[in-house]
């Protein structure tokens, strides 16, 4: 679950970083590694990148390793949350060892663009990837999907007492019913949906009202585990944490049902992972092959028989077939390049959510 940085702890990392911690050894979804090579045919220094990853760490290394294997280009992955690692690339600037920066969700990449660091992807990549899932500014390019969904106690709730609308979730009849994890990127990423969808002072309302109507959990998984306990009839949550339970014991899921929003609503929003690189690369040409392969049909089928359960956005490469098809979705059209973290944290931290 990634965090999203306020200004004071955003100061502490580019002090930290400044001072010379050019070595990192970061956190990411839970855990914590050094930096790790990937494994494969070796090429010499020119044939090396950087990948600064905020994505799930297995799925990454099962592209780095085909990646290798395919073009012999050796691949460093270091490994972070979405907003920690886009402040660590901001603060090293044009010193930045990273080639490669992927991330869970949109609004770190769009950060980092506005910080004017990344470049423009190549032709391959765009025509590899459909224009709703990548921004207009064509800096950065999504590389995978998950769609939001409202995760509720089957033993609790009938399909017809479901909420029609995430909005509907402010209304009085949902408080103490209703369950998110507002301090994860995950979460912030749908409010910023919100945002351009609805507007500042509908979302500003909306998450007021989340704060009397709702319980915080730490972690989408967490939540999860809380409605299947019977804890809280519902939660706001990614679908994939539903599907990977599902794929291992199904004991954290097996009570839940799973509701999709649909009807372009703000609650059916597909947030978008995404993959740039950067503008102080020494080795662009090779961070670019990197990006085409994720959204080529390599790297892409990685994602439709893989057990991340995230949706492919590239080389017509389709779902997992467990899965709602992403078409069947109907998702909200937002470009994620005007997705604007820093205002969702500022309407946030007002309602009392952070």
């Amino acid at each position: 679950m990634k965090t999203w940085f306020t200004k004071k702890q955003f100061s502490k990392t580019a002090v930290a970083v400044l001072a010379g911690a050019s070595v990192l050894t970061l956190a990411a979804c839970g855990g914590s590694t050094a930096p790790a090579e990937s494994s494969g045919a070796a090429g010499g220094a020119q044939d090396t990148i950087t990948v600064y990853n905020a994505q799930h760490e297995s799925l990454t290394q099962a592209w780095v390793d085909e990646f290798t294997k395919e073009t012999g280009i050796k691949v460093t992955v270091r490994n972070g949350d979405d907003l920690e690692l886009s402040n660590q690339i901001i603060a090293e600037g044009a010193k930045s060892p990273a080639d490669v920066f992927l991330t869970e969700n949109s609004p770190a990449m769009t950060q980092v663009e506005n910080a004017g660091l990344f470049v423009d992807i190549s032709a391959k990549v765009q025509e590899q990837v459909p224009a709703e899932y990548r921004p207009s500014t064509n800096k950065w390019t999504g590389i995978a999907a998950r769609s939001t969904v409202f995760a509720y106690d089957k033993t609790k709730l009938s399909e017809d007492k479901l909420p029609k609308s995430v909005m509907d979730l402010a209304l009085p009849e949902w408080k103490g019913r209703w369950a998110a994890s507002p301090s994860g990127a995950d979460f912030q990423a749908i409010v910023s949906a919100m945002l351009e969808l609805k507007g500042e002072a509908a979302t500003a309302d909306w998450l007021k009202a989340m704060k009397d109507n709702s319980k915080a959990y730490k972690g989408n998984s967490t939540a999860m585990k809380a409605v299947n306990a019977g804890e809280i009839e519902g939660a706001v949550i990614y679908h994939y944490y539903w599907f990977g339970d599902q794929n291992k014991t199904g004991e954290n899921s097996k009570n839940v049902g799973l509701h999709y929003f649909k009807n372009q609503d703000p609650g059916a929003f597909v947030s978008v992972s995404g993959g740039g690189v950067l503008d102080s690369s020494k080795h662009q040409d090779s961070a670019a092959k990197f990006l085409e392969f994720v959204t080529g049909k390599g790297g892409q089928g990685i994602l439709q028989t893989g057990t991340s359960f995230e949706y492919p956005v590239g080389s017509d490469v389709p779902a997992n077939d467990k899965l709602v098809p992403l078409k069947e979705l109907q998702a909200p059209a937002v470009d994620a390049a005007k997705l604007n973290s820093s205002k969702v944290t500022e309407l946030m931290t007002a309602a009392g959510l952070l």
